[in-house]
């Protein structure tokens, strides 16, 4: 592996390419060789939830499903939030069990999640995706036992490159998520931004995806 793609919709099947495609539970497709399956906040159905949770079980105990998710809370969708709450505690659990890292969706609902995690106890490495807010919540998330993945945000926000350069590097990884970019492309800033060259970036990512999914 040379490279890892934390969180992608796209596969694109290169061999240098570790890629953790996300996948729905309704339209997985097995042949995908990494991949992490769980219900968006934004397509809860309520007479679906039960047999999605079933075939995240099930899923969730093969070697190819590294990760529950993405999955979380979104304030800014019509859907109650006390309602995507019990959804994303029902994945938690899962996760619990089958000692799964979490990939996390969360829109204006970081305080939310993490008392979540605190109130149950939840062991597991969970990843806030999408990462594109300031230093101080960045600090507070990797304080309260988060990691960080950052991509697309990073690419488009050079506001974000002091944050960046403030997250551990035991504490981040790297993502294209729906963007056209390579994740190439994203390494490659990253670099720069850390100022470490490729090779130092990918053995930091490695190290992280060693502690986080080879568990």
């Amino acid at each position: 592996m040379e490279f890892f793609n934390c969180h992608t919709h796209q596969f694109t099947g290169q061999s240098n390419i570790l890629e953790l495609v996300n996948q729905y539970p309704q339209e997985l497709d097995a042949a995908i060789p990494f991949y992490s399956v769980g219900i968006h906040p934004w397509y809860i159905k309520e007479d679906q939830i039960d047999e999605d949770l079933k075939i995240i079980e099930e899923k969730l105990q093969t070697k190819n499903c590294l990760a529950i998710g993405e999955c979380g809370l979104d304030k800014r969708i019509e859907i109650p939030l006390d309602q995507q709450i019990i959804v994303f505690e029902k994945q938690l659990a899962l996760a619990e069990k089958y000692k799964k890292p979490v990939i996390i969706h969360c829109v204006a609902a970081f305080q939310e999640i993490t008392e979540i995690r605190k109130k149950l106890k939840i062991s597991v490495p969970m990843i806030i995706h999408g990462f594109s807010k300031n230093g101080q919540l960045a600090n507070q998330l990797i304080s309260a036992g988060f990691y960080l993945s950052l991509g697309k945000y990073l690419l488009r926000n050079p506001d974000l490159k002091t944050v960046f350069q403030s997250i551990p590097n035991d504490r981040f990884f790297l993502e294209t998520d729906t963007i056209d970019e390579r994740i190439e492309q994203v390494y490659n800033l990253a670099s720069e931004y850390k100022n470490i060259t490729i090779k130092e970036l990918q053995d930091v990512i490695s190290s992280n995806f060693k502690t986080v999914f080879e568990k």
